[in-house]
């Protein structure tokens, strides 16, 4: 995702000038380089939808989008004013407005959204992962919070159960925010977010440390978005990592506005724990 600035296209809407900013900013194309026609949203969709499918990709229109749920990059036309902005997070929010700013960091579900397209891939094929490098960190802090929108607590030793978590903590207990109400979900047991994200954003002085990502084990010195899809030890404790664990507007809520955009694609890691065992900081992660 990169900023972009409004195309200058006197023919084209306002409206659609907007919409065009939102998609080149998903897309990393510059703006300059998207059709767009005389008119309305109307004929710009169909304009863009033909360079998509050009590019492997399209624009899908979503039937209910104050309700929409889904990990992924989607644009939006709130009314009033009729302005397009950028979707992203599961609550999702918005994380670009190139026509109102004041609509960032806004969930979905409260805007007046008269219409709104997920960019989505035309490939469905499930690709196997191919066999990465080995990797190799260390646990920097450990934390978990015991019931949903609960405080977080910083830990220097936790005791991880397969299949639940890290004891104390609200997924190993059922009772997170996301947690399902009718089985174990893979994907719920762990979470990991790098130390170098947080170094990272800091700098750029965004108001973030561990406790404020709401993730149960800081790592430092590994990639943890290589892990998915691949076995790993936390000291002794088996785990394999299952999906980027992305940024929501819930996150947003409860550490404070301004995470949602910066973290995405480097939110994390969701994990499941393979086998019972005890972790501390300061122990080595390591591919198996």
């Amino acid at each position: 995702m990169i900023d972009t600035d409004l195309p200058t296209a006197p023919t084209a809407s306002a409206l659609a000038r907007g919409f065009a900013a939102c998609l080149a900013s998903v897309t990393e194309v510059p703006v300059t380089e998207l059709p767009l026609p005389a008119g309305d949203l109307p004929q710009a969709v169909g304009a863009w939808r033909t360079w998509l499918a050009e590019r492997g990709s399209g624009l899908v229109p979503i039937a209910d989008p104050t309700r929409f749920q889904w990990a992924g990059w989607w644009i939006a036309v709130v009314d009033p004013p009729e302005v397009a902005a950028l979707a992203f997070g599961t609550p999702p929010g918005i994380v670009l407005s190139p026509q109102d700013p004041t609509l960032l960091g806004r969930a979905t579900a409260a805007l007046p959204i008269t219409a709104a397209f997920a960019v989505a891939s035309l490939d469905p094929v499930l690709r196997s992962a191919t066999a990465g490098p080995e990797l190799h960190g260390t646990v920097e802090g450990l934390a978990i919070a015991p019931a949903a929108e609960a405080d977080v607590q910083l830990l220097e030793v936790a005791h991880a159960v397969a299949g639940r978590g890290l004891d104390g903590d609200r997924y190993a207990a059922g009772a997170g925010t996301f947690s399902s109400r009718t089985g174990r979900r893979h994907g719920y047991d762990l979470t990991l977010v790098a130390a170098e994200v947080i170094d990272e954003l800091a700098a750029a002085g965004v108001d973030v440390d561990f406790a404020a990502t709401r993730r149960n084990v800081l790592t430092r010195g590994i990639d943890v978005n290589a892990l998915v899809g691949r076995s790993f030890r936390i000291g002794d404790v088996l785990c394999r990592g299952s999906r980027l664990c992305e940024p929501c507007v819930h996150l947003d809520r409860l550490s404070g506005p301004g995470l949602l955009r910066p973290l995405i694609h480097r939110g994390g890691l969701r994990a499941d724990v393979l086998s019972d065992g005890v972790v501390r900081t300061g122990a080595a992660i390591r591919t198996v």
